[in-house]
């Protein structure tokens, strides 16, 4: 029996120094192989990538991988000798999240190497259990990298949906200088914590920088108001007159008025108006303007 796991023990290494031997013999031969069998698919983007850039980063990875493989670690996607060739596809995913690739076609990317892999060993390798052998092997090898291809591009495409959400949160909350010492913030769409943090660092830092009075929180565009939506705006008040300045709250709809009455919510103290427009005259009653429309004679 000893023998038997012995003789099996020197098969395999045998086997993995075979494929190792023909990896390298035929490196150029694979990386043409990859190369074709990437530009024969349908969903090539070209718009996203070059066929020079394609070659370039297809020919730096088969020569690390190649570099890389030895009878010894043929079996083993851990070993350390690896890293090089994880790296690599780790920036590549990363890039390719970024540029809008699907995972499909970041998925066939690779799987197109193993293919490239599978065809050199099917003209090499003759017998038939050998060449089981090896395509197993090879293939468990792949699959291995496969796995970290996509946790890695699913890695860059969440940073590429955070930063994405942060620039729109940052967009949909502009702090408008609307006159001198009167600031309007038109929010638009749900308060949540995280938004409302922005809001309010945003319309704090603003007011610092205009040395404003007056604040409009205009909430026209806010779909619904609940009982955590109303403590978000309660909150932003607060800190505002902590810096010194009068908040009003526009845009309250007869069906904001209603829901607010409805929860028991204490907006005493707070001036709100219906519109922006009608915040904005209250402003100026506030800071003793007046704004006089002229005839033209």
């Amino acid at each position: 029996m000893k023998n038997t796991v012995t003789l099996q023990n020197n098969l395999t290494n045998t086997m993995a120094a075979e494929i190792t031997k023909i990896f390298k013999k035929k490196k150029a031969a694979i990386a043409d192989r990859w190369m074709k069998n990437q530009l024969a698919d349908e969903l090539l983007r070209e718009d996203l990538i070059s066929n020079e850039e394609l070659r370039e980063e297809s020919d730096e990875l088969v020569e690390a991988l190649i570099k890389s493989i030895n009878e010894k670690n043929l079996g083993s996607p851990e070993s350390s000798d690896f890293d090089h060739v994880i790296e690599l596809l780790g920036g590549i995913s990363l890039s390719r999240a970024k540029q809008g690739f699907s995972p499909r076609e970041t998925g066939l990317y690779i799987m197109s190497l193993k293919e490239a892999l599978l065809q050199v060993l099917q003209e090499e390798i003759k017998d038939p259990a050998e060449l089981l052998a090896a395509t197993l092997n090879v293939s468990r090898l792949v699959d291995s990298f496969s796995i970290v291809t996509f946790e890695t591009f699913i890695k860059g495409r969440e940073e590429v949906i955070l930063r994405q959400t942060d620039e729109i949160s940052e967009i949909s909350t502009p702090v408008i200088r609307v006159w001198d010492g009167i600031l309007a913030l038109p929010i638009i769409g749900t308060l949540d914590s995280a938004r409302t943090q922005v809001v309010m660092e945003n319309l704090l830092t603003e007011i610092v920088e205009s040395g404003s009075s007056i604040a409009i929180l205009d909430i026209s565009g806010v779909p619904t108001v609940d009982s955590l939506v109303a403590q978000h705006l309660l909150k932003t008040v607060s800190a505002t007159r902590l810096m010194g300045a009068e908040c009003i709250i526009s845009g309250i709809r007869p069906e904001i008025a209603q829901t607010i009455v409805h929860l028991g919510i204490d907006l005493t103290g707070i001036v709100t108006k219906a519109s922006l427009a009608s915040a904005l005259a209250f402003a100026f009653t506030s800071l003793k303007l007046e704004v006089k429309k002229v005839v033209s004679r």
